[in-house]
């Protein structure tokens, strides 16, 4: 995989940014990223955007690829997100509503990093969009909510978009359960299982697998 590296700003920006990806697998993710819109002069697009620390990064990949970047959430925090759970940030919650929102903040930070312009934002559930999606993508980064549902839901619905030798990336893959949530792991087994993708890089609890054949 072509050595890249997003620019100083957006890893400062990525840095600064909520969210909870680690550098090290932020930067396995641009590298991916980055090589797989070079080669293919595709689309990237992520399913989880939360506040868009990730997004940054594919959003810098795909500004140096002359492609864009699309993101999918519905902005209403996926369940482990919710109040009275551990990764609930009630700065993101909407007082007039009082649900969460991280719609505002994910603009902001976009703006902050003067990349907007390299992405198109898609508000709503995966697999409704992904049912409206026509385009092959150089790459699709899976990191939405953590239930079998809803990684299902998003592997079922975008997996097949995924261009000929495109990369397919699936964040927080647990083989030991004790490690954190097994739907993620279990997506990422059923993508190995299924003969359409070869996996072809490991970085913590991220897996880049290569769609090598047509089993979907």
């Amino acid at each position: 995989m072509t050595a890249a590296a997003p620019t100083p700003d957006t890893l400062a920006a990525f840095e600064a940014a909520k969210g909870f990806m680690p550098v090290g697998e932020g930067l396995a993710l641009y590298a991916a990223a980055a090589e797989a819109a070079q080669r293919l002069r595709l689309p990237v697009l992520e399913v989880g955007t939360y506040c868009g620390r990730s997004t940054l990064l594919l959003a810098d990949a795909a500004r140096a690829a002359g492609v864009t970047a699309v993101t999918v959430d519905h902005h209403r925090g996926s369940e482990e997100q919710q109040p009275g759970w551990e990764y609930h940030d009630p700065t993101v919650v909407d007082p007039e509503v009082g649900v969460m929102d991280t719609l505002p903040t994910f603009r902001r930070t976009l703006r902050r990093a003067g990349l907007e312009e390299h992405v198109v934002a898609i508000v709503g559930r995966s697999p409704r969009a992904a049912r409206l999606w026509g385009t092959p993508l150089a790459l699709v980064f899976i990191d939405g909510g953590h239930t079998d549902e809803h990684a299902t839901g998003d592997y079922e619905g975008w997996a097949p978009h995924v261009a000929p030798e495109g990369l397919l990336v699936i964040h927080d893959v647990f083989p030991d359960p004790a490690d954190g949530g097994q739907a993620p792991y279990r997506v990422h087994q059923r993508a190995l299982a299924s003969g359409a993708f070869t996996e072809v890089s490991v970085t913590d609890s991220l897996r880049v697998l290569r769609r090598t054949g047509p089993g979907l």
